[in-house]
């Protein structure tokens, strides 16, 4: 039997994985897609990007609709201070994983909520540790289609977990949404977790 709870948000991402956690807490939600510019703006801090990417897409799909709050989320990974987003191609996808392999990353995670009120915004940082991989593994990996729309490259829910030696903060973060700074943000903006029949909180 379908989830027929009105939505309490929109969720400003067609990722699937930001559903699911989503859905975790409970809260019912329609999903939307912004359309926004994430080029890197010269000399900007990984910080300060993934803290305006997400501020944006809140902002987009605000202003397109401003019948509920909307939640929206960016995540980069960062090596050596520099960012790196999806992968454009096979050669760009091997790059990266070789860049990873064997060494720690830090992976950030930005979430906006824009209300009525304004923009909230919180930003999740964790650290993660690849063991070494070799250049058959990076292809195979690469030849699953796993990689393909991923920030650096790689799913940790997927089967790169397989190549993570040691994580250091929050997994749902790696994963796209951190669920502890979202019920923050849900929380300061007076929308309850888990509400009596909410259902499992899945997109209306």
């Amino acid at each position: 039997m379908p989830d027929t709870t009105p939505p309490l948000l929109c969720l400003a991402s067609a990722s699937p994985r930001r559903t699911q956690l989503l859905a975790q807490l409970g809260v019912a939600h329609r999903v939307a897609v912004a359309d926004v510019d994430e080029a890197l703006l010269p000399g900007e801090r990984a910080a300060d990007y993934v803290l305006r990417m997400a501020r944006a897409k809140a902002l987009a799909v605000r202003a397109r609709d401003a019948t509920l709050p909307v939640l929206a989320a960016d995540t980069t990974v960062v090596i050596e201070g520099q960012v790196c987003g999806k992968p454009r191609d096979a050669a760009d996808a091997l790059a990266m994983l070789g860049r990873l392999s064997g060494r720690t990353h830090q992976v950030l995670t930005a979430v906006a909520l824009a209300g009525a009120a304004g923009v909230g915004l919180r930003l999740s940082a964790s650290e993660v540790r690849f063991r070494a991989l070799s250049r058959a593994e990076c292809q195979a990996y690469w030849d699953s289609g796993e990689p393909r729309d991923k920030a650096g490259g790689y799913a940790v829910q997927g089967r790169a977990a397989a190549f993570i030696e040691h994580l250091s903060g929050s997994y749902s973060g790696v994963m796209g949404l951190p669920l502890y700074e979202t019920a923050q943000l849900l929380a300061a903006a007076g929308i309850a977790l888990w509400p009596a029949g909410a259902g499992d909180g899945g997109a209306a």
